[in-house]
């Protein structure tokens, strides 16, 4: 049985071995279930359920029927299920599952840092192992004050260890992309969460990049408050945004959340009086 990849899935299969077997050795050790997210021809899933019980998310319905005849056997036995769907319609309040599980993906591009930013906040999802496009792989792994750091950066950051397994080419797929890729991992910190409101904070902190962090936030929060915020913390107002550390976003942003309170405190004693 032949099957095409299909571009509105924004399919690339993967076929280099060596890549395929770099990304099983950096799955953590441990019993813990493991969710594969767009399984594919089952060229990664076989070599998985080797080691580990799986659950995989297939989106394309031709795929999932070539899917279960292939592994048959494995669901049988119960080692494999296969869920036929978009995976974030099954993230429900926060979480993909309702037991601890690791992530093992070869995402579309344009879906992949919707689905990464899902698991990073989902608190039984321990640890993430994703094929991304080269250049948002090296958002997540950027330090402060490197060009690329960047909100996802900081999100990564204050949320897990992330390091690089291995750069893969377009040779490694077929058909070939365009782009260079990497697999990214990241190990969770126990408890460890971002809310929206902070995600938000973030998408104002780098609006523009080349600004200061001073001038983007400005546009949304009080410069008087700003000021005494960055002079608190010992922070020159001509920092870009890829030169502040994720410490100091996250004091910059309780900070800014104490003073918005106590704003709103006060205009309600007002209305009382």
């Amino acid at each position: 049985m032949e099957i095409k990849a299909k571009k509105r899935f924004g399919q690339n299969f993967l076929k280099d071995e060596i890549v395929k077997q770099k990304i099983i050795k950096a799955i953590p050790n441990g019993d813990d279930r493991v969710i594969e997210i767009g399984a594919g021809l089952g060229d990664l899933t076989k070599p998985l359920l080797e080691f580990h019980k799986v659950v995989a998310y297939e989106i394309d319905l031709e795929l999932c029927e070539y899917l279960k005849e292939r592994f048959s056997k494995e669901i049988e036995e119960e080692r494999f299920e296969l869920i036929c769907g978009d995976v974030l319609s099954y993230w429900q309040n926060g979480n993909l599952r309702e037991e601890r599980y690791k992530i093992v993906a070869n995402l579309p591009y344009y879906v992949a840092t919707n689905i990464v930013l899902k698991a990073l906040q989902d608190r039984n999802c321990i640890s993430i192992t994703v094929m991304v496009q080269k250049e948002v792989g090296n958002k997540f792994l950027a330090k402060v004050g490197e060009r690329n750091f960047s909100s996802l950066s900081v999100i990564a950051e204050s949320i897990s260890e992330v390091k690089e397994v291995v750069f893969v080419p377009p040779t490694a797929f077929e058909p070939e992309p365009k782009v260079d890729s990497l697999v990214i991992q990241f190990q969770k910190n126990s408890g460890d969460e971002v809310s929206k409101d902070f995600q938000k904070f973030l998408l104002y902190a780098f609006q523009q990049p080349r600004k200061t962090l001073f001038k983007n936030l400005s546009t949304t929060y009080s410069k008087e408050e700003l000021r005494k915020i960055f002079e608190e913390r010992k922070l020159n107002l001509s920092l870009r945004p890829h030169q502040v550390t994720t410490i100091d976003y996250h004091q910059i942003y309780k900070n800014l959340r104490l003073q918005i309170g106590r704003e709103r405190d006060s205009s309600k004693k007002g209305e009382t009086i």
